[in-house]
């Protein structure tokens, strides 16, 4: 059975990493990278430091308006599928890249599987939940990573589609956080284990706007320790057009980090603010208190244990709710056992190798 991985952006990259392991033997396993993150620490260090596969296409697509990029790889996808005639296409997450692979499927009568489907934010301004909803309706087999996602499906009339395999993420955290244990990797620069924040902001609902991006940076900056904020090139060219100076006050800023040093830093501080989705759930993974700059999350999970709490409408609560006490422990296991990627190329293989 031949099947065709699709990616195209960091989170995407993360999640290839252990399902290319445990194709290994099972099936033939093809990679398509559409270049959706092209620079060398978003893409080529990820696949090195997670031991993927170099991929076997790769489009270069690179950055760009919404429908432009997206239609760009749709060309491109379309032609790739034609030539590599696979079994069927996996397409994870929620991005252009998804879409993009998800629709080039459909149109050529090839089998398309979703990794990480079900997941609902329900914000219709999210470009990540108008792309999740496309595909997970134009899907042959949905792969929830919860009980959640599932029951997002079934409402949805996706039930008979669906099947709950866990959060390959997980899987790579674990393993990611097993060999930093066997290990003694440095903290960033400055930085005093247990006494520093890490923070990530990227998403436009939080750096478009100049006032917003200033409260944001403002909350940040008057924090109680150090604030490594991980800086895209974005936010750093947007804070520039705006007139923001993003290093002031409790912030150090710095690059973004490759995957394992970034688990490192975030297992080693006293807490996460973030507006992306996966760091969210790598915190609780962790362990560390996380605060997200968000109105709703897709991870509900760990609002509902109080690893993590939103911010939105109010900033001037941003920073009392990072200080905020440390919430109870728990052993709760929502996103499964570190064994998705198994459970996914079975369902794979149970679906479409007859």
């Amino acid at each position: 059975m031949r099947i065709l991985s699709v990616v195209g952006a960091r989170p995407q990259f993360i999640k290839l990493a252990p399902i290319a392991t445990a194709m290994r033997g099972r099936a033939e396993h093809l990679i398509a990278h559409t270049g959706q993150h092209y620079d060398e620490l978003m893409s080529d260090v990820f696949f090195q430091d997670l031991g993927i596969p170099a991929p076997d296409f790769n489009l270069g697509v690179g950055s760009g308006k919404h429908g432009a990029q997206t239609g760009a790889m749709l060309a491109g996808l379309e032609e790739i599928i034609e030539s590599s005639a696979p079994d069927c296409v996996l397409v994870y997450g929620d991005t252009n890249s998804t879409l993009a692979a998800a629709i080039a499927a459909t149109k050529l009568h090839v089998p398309v599987a979703h990794l990480e489907a079900g997941l609902r934010s329900f914000n219709r301004r999210m470009p990540e939940e108008h792309n999740r909803v496309l595909t997970d309706h134009s899907a042959d087999l949905l792969l929830a990573p919860t009980q959640v996602a599932m029951e997002h499906l079934a409402n949805e009339g996706l039930a008979s589609r669906s099947v709950l395999v866990g959060d390959v993420m997980t899987d790579v955290l674990y393993k990611v956080r097993d060999s930093l244990r066997d290990s003694v990797a440095d903290l960033p620069p400055g930085m005093i284990r247990g006494d520093y924040y890490v923070a990530t902001i990227h998403r436009p609902d939080n750096t478009d706007s100049p006032a917003r991006l200033e409260a944001i940076i403002e909350e940040l900056a008057s924090l109680d320790k150090p604030v490594l904020l991980l800086a895209h090139p974005r936010l750093r060219g947007l804070a520039e057009a705006h007139g923001i100076n993003l290093s002031r006050g409790s912030i150090v800023l710095s690059p973004p980090l490759a995957y394992p040093q970034l688990i490192n830093a975030a297992q080693n501080s006293a807490g996460v603010v973030t507006d992306s989705g996966g760091l969210q759930k790598e915190a609780f993974l962790l362990r560390v208190p996380c605060t997200t700059i968000r109105p709703e999350t897709e991870w509900v999970e760990t609002v509902a244990l109080g690893w993590n709490a939103l911010v939105s409408d109010d900033l001037t609560r941003l920073a009392s709710t990072v200080q905020r006490p440390a919430p109870a422990a728990t052993d709760a296991t929502p996103y499964g056992d570190g064994q998705a990627a198994g459970r996914t190329v079975t369902a794979l293989l149970d679906t479409f190798g007859a």
